[in-house]
């Protein structure tokens, strides 16, 4: 399991070249499917802010997230939910109930499967993933 946290920051690296792309902003998560889709990236000052999409990287280390070349970037994205920030975002039940707020997510570093939600109330099994929007991420009471 890899932390959200954990790769905040880490450089997006071409396999070939060894070319510095950009580094990981953030993560954009489908939670009808449970998986993280998306990579966002944060590319050179002046350069706009790009993602990628999950099935594109090569690899995702302890040091660097691997892609197998440039080209990655002119790829055209495939649908993708609308990125919403799961770090800090509210928890709720899907009765309505507070569960305190995400301090991190685990995911399967290969599959992007969300395997855990941490909170500050407690952690949650990926499988209890609800939804993901503006307010809140929702989870299954129970």
């Amino acid at each position: 399991m890899t932390l959200f946290s954990e790769i905040n920051g880490l450089p997006v690296v071409t396999l070939g070249e060894a070319a510095r792309i950009g580094v990981v902003k953030s993560l954009t998560i489908d939670a009808a499917t449970g998986r993280v889709t998306r990579l966002r990236i944060a590319r050179a000052p002046g350069r706009k802010e790009t993602s990628l999409a999950w099935d594109v990287l090569h690899a995702v280390g302890p040091d660097a997230v691997l892609v197998p070349s440039e080209t990655v970037l002119d790829a055209v994205p495939p649908e993708s939910p609308p990125h919403r920030e799961a770090l800090g975002a509210r928890v709720l039940t899907e009765n309505g109930d507070g569960r305190g707020t995400v301090r991190d997510v685990a995911f399967d570093p290969a599959t992007g499967r969300i395997e855990e939600i941490l909170t500050t109330s407690g952690a949650f099994p990926g499988d209890l993933l609800i939804g993901l929007g503006d307010y809140a991420l929702v989870v299954r009471a129970g």
